[in-house]
């Protein structure tokens, strides 16, 4: 039976943005990440679900993105056919133009791509398309999803790069009693 701990409150003013501190806390706490994944691993996936769930809608709307960018920086991000062709009507131009400047395709034509990162439409931290952004990029960190414990590794891979994964992160690793030494108990 799972002991963990009831949820805590959370200062929003206390949280972690510092690109620098963020990739320098992937670094530092690697061990401490990998343990933590299997720690979860271990756990009621209904229950971690719902705690991801609810300190990402404390911690993502105390952080702002468009001040950050930083997901549109190293992202690869995957493109629909339709997301191409509203993306075309808004930006007023023929699809195939569309593609060639901006899209990759795959050789089978299934799977298209932005052809570059950073992305095309940053502007500085913000995104230039944002109402018509793909959805790929609405969804991330996608911490709003469940099945949370299925996306552990991609999770931990933008760990270093996106402030919301790391406070939810850290804040999980608090509330679930969670301790650093802590192995495969």
């Amino acid at each position: 039976m799972d002991t963990l701990s009831s949820p805590l409150p959370i200062d929003a003013s206390r949280m972690t943005t510092d690109l620098q501190v963020l990739a320098q806390a992937e670094l530092d706490r690697q061990e401490e990440n990998y343990y933590f994944k299997t720690f979860l691993e271990n756990r009621d996936g209904a229950d971690i679900d719902s705690r991801v769930n609810r300190l990402n809608e404390i911690i993502a709307p105390a952080i702002n993105c468009t001040a950050c960018g930083n997901c549109c920086k190293s992202l690869m991000v995957n493109i629909t056919q339709p997301e191409a062709e509203r993306l075309a009507v808004y930006l007023q131009m023929d699809v195939g133009d569309l593609k060639e400047k901006y899209i990759e395709t795959s050789q089978q034509g299934s799977m298209m791509v932005l052809n570059t990162i950073p992305c095309h439409f940053l502007k500085g931290t913000s995104c230039s398309i944002y109402e018509h952004r793909f959805a790929e990029c609405r969804d991330f960190p996608a911490l709003h999803r469940g099945n949370f414990k299925e996306r552990l590794f991609a999770t931990f891979m933008h760990y270093g790069r996106c402030p919301i994964i790391y406070n939810v992160v850290e804040q999980l690793k608090i509330e679930t009693g969670f301790k650093p030494a802590e192995t495969n108990s």
